[in-house]
């Protein structure tokens, strides 16, 4: 247990930050299942727009130094070419990033 002020302010803070980024990559991971579950149903219309939204919570994540920036880019590629590859499978032309 914590004995002096600063290491007990100290341990508030880290529990109020702990919340919050648990929040942050919560979302992100949601967002990433909610879009990989939609192109596995082949639901391409509604995984575009959930796609965006993943890529929206991603950014923010890495943006607040909650995951790392590669790590961000690396996951919004995955999905991207899990779409593409969705896509033509279906016949239409591949998308860029939006």
């Amino acid at each position: 247990m914590a004995h002096t002020k600063s290491a007990i302010k100290n341990i508030r803070k880290n529990r109020k930050r702990r919340l919050r980024n648990r929040m942050y990559r919560s979302r992100a991971k949601t967002a990433i299942k909610k879009a990989r579950r939609l192109i596995e149903a082949g639901q391409l219309e509604e995984a575009r727009e959930a796609i965006r939204i993943a890529y929206s919570a991603l950014d923010k994540a890495a943006e607040k130094g909650i995951i790392h920036k590669n790590n961000a880019a690396r996951r919004k590629a995955r999905l991207m070419r899990l779409y593409n590859k969705a896509l033509q499978a279906q016949g239409s032309t591949p998308a860029s990033p939006s």
